[in-house]
């Protein structure tokens, strides 16, 4: 980690060290299945313990090009109708799946008590964009509709990500904003999301190498995504805002694509959407995977929660 005036926590500055001291070679200098072995070894190492719960149990939607994997949790084993939770995993929208997330999303559904399904989209380059949005917004519909399939019936849906599902989230709720599904989005929750694009901010020049994301691994992930940066469905701050959901918008304070969120806050401030905006100061990229190596980061997430809560209590629509 190079040296800095930027504040970083000291359970955060541990780890960039250990993470520094292991060495490895950049993602583009790997080939795509190490790189995604990597961020599977990564999160095994630094996150922390999957949650017991009474369900996870793997099912499949119809997605625009075959069946999609889904993956459903619940800490109940039975309950009454009630809102469910997509989410929408990272990895620049070409490395991850349901297992790099499956211990977060165990504890998206404790904590949370609600059911989560997540969503294991089609991956760059074999599948650049738009193959993983239009997944994303496919399974959605699908979990808001086969209330039999799931045993559980939406009284609506919460779209949540990190980074690349992140951006997911939002898209997904600007599309069913402008085509509504049998239940409406009560809430959707972007973490440190790609919203517009990073290239030239001042989070990216500050925070370009030794964060967790780097400068190379955003340019690697565009490379194979090949997103069309005049696309909503890409770049979400182009999309209308209006009908935005309540929101939680979280960033973190050391991520190349920090400004990128704070981008996205100031749209939907504009627009006079209720939101909740939290930037985790002293944290990195990813820090929602961390939680085992970077033991704050569990507060951090249960803030989130917090705050999810709010806005679910109050109903503002």
């Amino acid at each position: 980690m190079q040296d800095t005036e930027f504040f970083v926590r000291e359970d955060v500055r541990a780890f960039l060290q250990l993470l520094e001291q292991a060495g490895g070679a950049p993602i583009d200098e790997v080939s795509l299945e190490e790189a995604r072995g990597a961020y599977m070894a990564l999160h095994q190492m630094a996150d922390a313990p999957a949650r017991d719960l009474a369900v996870v149990r793997d099912l499949s939607c119809p997605g625009p090009a075959g069946d999609i994997p889904l993956r459903l949790y619940d800490k109940r084993a039975d309950r009454a109708a009630g809102p469910i939770i997509m989410f929408f995993h990272g990895g620049g929208f070409v490395i991850g799946d349901l297992d790099t997330h499956h211990n977060l999303c165990t504890e998206i559904a404790a904590q949370m008590d609600l059911p989560v399904v997540a969503v294991d989209y089609r991956l760059a380059p074999e599948h650049p964009f738009p193959a993983a949005i239009e997944d994303c917004i496919a399974a959605s519909r699908w979990v808001a509709e086969s209330h039999d399939a799931l045993d559980r019936r939406a009284s609506g849906i919460i779209p949540i990500g990190d980074s690349a599902g992140g951006n997911a989230a939002i898209v997904v709720s600007q599309s069913l904003a402008q085509d509504p599904a049998d239940c409406p989005v009560l809430l959707q929750v972007p973490i440190f999301p790609l919203a517009s694009d990073s290239s030239g901010s001042a989070s990216i020049e500050a925070f370009a190498d030794g964060f967790v994301l780097t400068r190379t691994a955003i340019e690697f992930f565009e490379a194979a995504y090949k997103p069309d940066k005049s696309d909503p469905r890409a770049m979400p701050i182009l999309g209308r805002h209006e009908d935005t959901p309540p929101t939680v918008l979280v960033t973190a304070g050391l991520d190349p694509i920090r400004d990128s969120g704070r981008d996205y806050g100031a749209a939907l401030a504009k627009a006079g959407i209720d939101h909740v905006f939290l930037e985790m100061k002293g944290v990195t990229h990813s820090f929602t995977n961390l939680r085992r190596a970077v033991p704050g980061t569990q507060k951090d997430l249960e803030t989130i929660f917090a705050a999810m809560r709010m806005l679910l209590e109050r109903g503002v629509r």
